[in-house]
């Protein structure tokens, strides 16, 4: 079910066919696409304020580090958590929030009711050596079992069995989002990034568009995304559009949407190397500006040099190095419209994250899908 083939067995990372996404034929537009996933691609612009230098730095640091909102997950989860495995790899949860608060609720729709969602969730494992990655998106609509958790205001919340997998955020933000997570999966979450509606709009429209290249039209009144089939220069409002789409293309599962959301980070991934980020400081300074307003950290990456550390030893990974697949899920026989884990596929893939290996072909086959690869593609 994942939206990118997975390497064959013993290239770590590798990617094999892509369900694609936006290209760029220019510079220009490359520097947008790493940024739509907002987490890891926003954290690489306020890494490179360090590039910055001379006069007035002391001052764009400190308004920087000012902006970057973190939450102490470590401290609210205890030591009740699978082991850190000490072997030269990294796993982040990044989650992306659509609380209707704020700026977000215009983007979001709805009713202001004071909760959040994460309508997307990925498992970004970072292999030893620091050259290629592999990322597993969790579906949002996953029946899973919930644990008991503590959030980082100190409010317990019971276990609940048989919940949609992005209760947990809702119940009990972020600390009970890493809990589930490691819950389901055995894998110790090393860092947890979060991005919102508001600051990943603006970060899109900042880097100036994504080309994208629709191969099918989408028209999904819910997300206010219509585009023909062809080329698009995508605003933050749009790109924002497409990434929440699920009624527009597809099977209208939330399957799809992670199929599009995939093709459209890797290619903007490639996208960023060429941009020149670097070159410009007031650039520069605009987008981590953006950046660092728009994600939310754990605490070990709660200051701009910690992140600016965590996010340079990322630069060396490539869209070409990054594999990309769904979590195991078959449809839920009794409701269509969710998805059950497929235990033994999905075993399969939280061993070889453990073990820092390659996810085998085999678990990534013959898993639900949201019929929307390639419907997104590089231009």
């Amino acid at each position: 079910m994942s939206a990118d083939s997975t390497p064959e067995p013993g290239i770590p990372g590798d990617a094999g066919t892509t369900s694609g996404a936006g290209g760029s034929n220019g510079p220009r537009h490359r520097k947008q696409r790493g940024r739509h996933k907002g987490l890891l691609i926003a954290a690489w612009t306020a890494a490179g304020i360090v590039v910055l230098g001379g006069t007035g730095v002391g001052y764009l640091y400190f308004k920087l580090n000012g902006n970057i909102k973190s939450v102490d997950i470590d401290q609210a989860l205890g030591t009740n958590r699978p082991t850190k495995v000490d072997n030269g790899s990294e796993n982040i949860l990044v989650l992306g929030s659509d609380t209707r608060s704020g700026a977000n609720k215009k983007l979001g729709g709805g009713t202001d009711d004071g909760s959040a969602r994460s309508d997307t969730a990925m498992i970004i494992h970072v292999y030893e050596g620091h050259k290629k990655a592999g990322v597993v998106s969790i579906p949002r609509d996953t029946l899973i079992d919930r644990p008991a958790c503590t959030d980082t205001k100190g409010v317990t919340h019971d276990a609940a069995s048989d919940v949609m997998f992005n209760s947990a955020y809702s119940t009990g933000g972020a600390a009970c989002a890493v809990k589930t997570v490691e819950s389901i999966s055995g894998v110790r979450m090393d860092h947890y990034l979060e991005v919102d509606f508001a600051g990943f709009e603006k970060l899109i429209d900042e880097l100036g568009g994504v080309e994208v290249t629709t191969t099918k039209a989408i028209d999904d009144p819910d997300s206010h995304l219509n585009l023909k089939a062809g080329t698009h220069t995508l605003t933050g409002e749009q790109a924002l559009g497409l990434v929440r789409t699920r009624h527009g293309v597809g099977d209208g599962s939330d399957l799809g949407r992670i199929q599009l959301q995939q093709a459209f980070i890797k290619a903007l991934v490639e996208q960023v190397k060429h941009i020149g980020l670097f070159t410009s400081g007031t650039k520069l300074y605009d987008l981590a500006n953006t950046a660092t307003k728009a994600v939310t950290t754990d605490s070990d990456l709660g200051s701009l040099n910690s992140l600016m550390s965590f996010v340079n030893g990322l630069k060396g990974i490539s869209a070409a190095n990054m594999n990309m697949v769904t979590m195991p899920v078959v449809y839920d026989p009794a409701n269509p419209n969710r998805v059950i884990v497929a235990e033994s596929k999905a075993e399969q893939v939280w061993t070889a994250l453990k073990s820092d290996l390659p996810i085998p072909k085999a678990a990534t086959e013959g898993n639900a899908t949201g019929e929307a690869a390639g419907v997104v593609t590089s231009s």
